[in-house]
């Protein structure tokens, strides 16, 4: 599978098709760190990131906030004392889009990024 992190999100409009359920298993490989649930109702893909400091959550959440910009695709975000949940799924559709593993890799690699070394 091409790597997710090195795509850019395609436009995604209203009627734009869920990814299968052979499709977001196979995508998953590339996300493992990822969880599917359902939250009101629409699938989502969930990951907590954890940190020691508050600043270093809030610096987390303002590069996935630019990442989001960039792409012009945009989650949920829980920025909390010690830990960051983001959520991606696509609003237009109400479900998960190759857009939303695309975004998760992404959000891995800005983590990996942004780790203490």
């Amino acid at each position: 599978m091409e790597q997710l992190y090195k795509r850019r999100c395609e436009p995604c409009g209203l009627g734009a098709p869920v990814v299968t359920e052979e499709e977001a298993n196979q995508l998953m490989l590339a996300v493992p760190a990822w969880r599917r649930e359902f939250h009101d109702g629409v699938e989502k893909l969930i990951r907590e990131f954890h940190f020691v400091e508050f600043k270093d959550a809030f610096n987390f959440t303002y590069k996935i906030a630019n990442l989001a910009e960039r792409e012009d695709h945009h989650p949920g975000i829980l920025t909390e004392w010690g830990k960051v949940t983001i959520y991606w799924w696509t609003h237009r559709i109400n479900g998960l889009h190759i857009n939303d593993f695309i975004m998760a890799a992404k959000t891995d690699m800005i983590a990996k990024l942004s780790a203490p070394t």
